[in-house]
């Protein structure tokens, strides 16, 4: 019998010049430049131009770049109707899945598949999810939509929209952060699944629609909400050790923990900690910070030397937790970031595209007949 990869592990299938993964060293590059680096020095802006055009843009680039989304942010009047109209309480992927698919309907470009249209899209598409994820969330709790503007960073323009209030420049830069370390990461469910629906050569937004739908699910986009659920049932600082020696004793899994890549520390969990740190105690919120730092401990000390560290859901939710944002909001965050990397992918992916048609191992019979139905047992 042939080899199976389950869950396609290991299994290479394109070439990429965006991302690079080294799990057992804890390395995340994008066009080779560290993902610290990333956070450090750039923006949520130039990550997503460079990913696109897959090289460092100028400053007339960005600048013209910038300009582009700030044009693009705000969203067609019937699209935000539809936002308002949509049933209170719906999950905010699929209000964020229809709301996309419906966008979708309203430009006249979306039929086109040329690299020029798919990237002309894509800036398009950046620039509208974050007013889409914000129109659904302050819809939802009956709030009237803010449009954006034109004078923020694409990372204080959503927590403005979110609000209402224009963020501090502290927090718009943590949120900017936290876009930058999730913009792409390799070939992950939800970019591969934007690349198989693009190989059969389908529009652009049918490509982000089936990411959203790969990412809504709770194995890939919903951990850093499970994070701040086991946070909230902890409570307290005093009660973390036994509560994780409690999980780790009955090998129960341990949400924020643990990677399918990393074998080491996830860096973009390095760097999201130390910020975490910094705004849980400006902001007199430690609470969660501490509990986190206390599981940490036990992590490294009990099962770090299997290659299970913790990764970047796990201080994720604090650090959106401080900004404001509601937790069944995160993975729409998540999207907002990843919206750049799976456009990129489907860009890179379409000037040599291929349909993807894997197989399988048949299992099933091989010399049965049809039984007539008065036959059957």
């Amino acid at each position: 019998m042939s080899n199976i990869a389950k869950g396609l592990e290991g299994v290479l299938f394109t070439e990429s010049k965006l991302t690079f993964i080294n799990g057992s060293e804890g390395i995340l590059t994008h066009l080779g430049i560290p993902i610290q680096e990333w956070a450090e020095k750039s923006t949520f802006e130039e990550l997503s131009l460079a990913l696109l055009d897959g090289e460092l843009p100028t400053a007339e680039e960005l600048a013209r770049f910038d300009a582009d989304l700030k044009a693009n942010r705000a969203i067609p009047d019937q699209l935000v109707q539809l936002i308002r109209d949509m049933p209170k309480g719906v999950h905010p992927m699929q209000a964020l899945r229809t709301a996309v698919s419906y966008l979708g309907l309203l430009d006249a470009q979306a039929e086109d598949v040329t690299p020029e249209a798919r990237r002309a899209i894509s800036i398009r598409l950046i620039a509208q999810f974050s007013t889409i994820i914000a129109a659904i969330n302050r819809a939802q709790e009956g709030q009237d939509i803010v449009p954006p503007r034109a004078d923020l960073t694409h990372a204080g323009n959503y927590l403005y929209m979110l609000t209402g209030k224009e963020p501090t420049a502290e927090q718009a830069r943590l949120f900017d952060i936290a876009l930058v370390l999730h913009a792409d990461h390799g070939m992950n469910a939800s970019t591969f699944t934007a690349i198989a629906t693009s190989s059969t050569l389908s529009d652009m937004y049918s490509c982000m629609v089936s990411a959203i739908g790969a990412l809504k699910g709770p194995l890939h986009g919903g951990a850093n909400e499970a994070v701040m659920d086991m946070l909230d049932e902890i409570g307290t600082v005093d009660k973390a050790e036994a509560y994780i020696t409690k999980k780790l004793d009955n090998k129960e899994k341990i949400m924020g923990v643990g990677h399918r890549v990393y074998k080491n520390f996830d860096p973009r969990s390095r760097v999201l900690r130390d910020y975490a740190e910094v705004v849980a105690n400006k902001e007199g919120k430690s609470d969660y910070y501490q509990i986190l730092e206390t599981i940490e401990k036990i992590i490294v000390d009990r099962i770090g030397a299997k290659g299970i560290y913790p990764n970047v859901d796990f201080y994720s939710g604090t650090v959106y937790s401080d900004l404001g944002i509601k937790k069944e909001y995160f993975t729409p965050i998540f999207a907002l970031a990843r919206i750049s990397g799976w456009c990129a992918s489907v860009i890179e992916y379409s000037r040599d595209n291929r349909l993807l048609r894997p197989d399988a191992v048949y299992t099933g019979a091989t010399d049965a007949h049809y039984v007539e139905m008065q036959d059957r047992k």
